[in-house]
């Protein structure tokens, strides 16, 4: 996808969704790149709200109504914000220079709020697109342009 993208030796990918988040470290260097699982998050069993809360949103008075709590939705951003604690502490260090992160539009969006400052100016690149079914030496191919 990205030919300029050029992650340094010991760089940061993560690649996260609602569900589950990958930390990949790059083993390579910037030229050959070598990905590698460093560690894995997943969240808990996460049914649908309608499986999860009333079947009906309440009510208050004649015209009024209460929206539905969306569980899922909520158990979603719980998550990223989990994961946002955890690049947090990974970007604190030194050792890591660049981050890079893939993860589907909202889940991005709920990371950047929650990423620190350090965090914030070692990332390389953002991808929008949810990659956590490929595998690695896909998600590798995909963020360096290399099929």
């Amino acid at each position: 996808m990205n030919k300029d993208l050029k992650l340094p030796h010991d760089g940061m990918v993560l690649v996260s969704d609602g569900r589950k988040a990958l930390f990949l470290k790059n083993r390579g260097d910037d030229v050959f790149p070598n990905y590698q699982v460093d560690r894995v998050l997943q969240a808990e069993n996460n049914p649908q709200t309608r499986e999860q809360g009333a079947d009906k949103p309440g009510t208050r008075g004649e015209r009024h109504t209460i929206a539905q709590t969306d569980w899922h939705d909520q158990a979603e951003r719980k998550f990223a914000n989990e994961v946002a604690d955890a690049i947090n502490v990974v970007g604190a260090a030194a050792a890591v220079k660049a981050i890079v992160v893939a993860a589907p539009p909202r889940t991005l969006a709920q990371l950047r709020t929650h990423f620190s400052d350090a965090v914030k100016q070692k990332i390389l690149a953002e991808v929008n697109k949810d990659l956590t079914k490929h595998p690695v030496f896909e998600i590798e191919q995909h963020l360096t342009g290399r099929a």
